[in-house]
């Protein structure tokens, strides 16, 4: 399942390590030193119209390359893990559903 992060991006939500808060998270130096070294390396990707609220770490696998990827978002942190489990909840109900059908 993919998970919508802002504009018309979307991850897979099994790539996603962590969703977290730019501004909560900005305030400590590793994570600016962390955000700023990605940016440089060219993983960063802005998914946000305006000014980003969130960012996301995901792992993405091609081609037996592995590869980090973040992505700021206009969403907060908050939105997109509720978005998260709804994903869930509806994985879980089709899998019910899939399996009632064929017993």
């Amino acid at each position: 399942m993919y998970l919508s992060i802002g504009k018309t991006a979307v991850v897979r939500e099994d790539e996603i390590i962590g969703i977290f808060d730019l501004d909560n998270c900005s305030q400590s130096y590793l994570t600016r030193e962390f955000l700023s070294a990605a940016e440089k390396a060219g993983q960063v990707q802005n998914a946000a119209e305006d000014i980003p609220n969130s960012f996301l770490i995901c792992s993405e696998q091609k081609e037996n390359e592995h590869k980090n990827r973040i992505y700021l978002s206009q969403s907060t942190s908050r939105t997109l893990e509720k978005r998260r489990y709804q994903l869930h909840e509806l994985q879980t109900e089709r899998r019910k559903t899939w399996r009632k059908s064929t017993n």
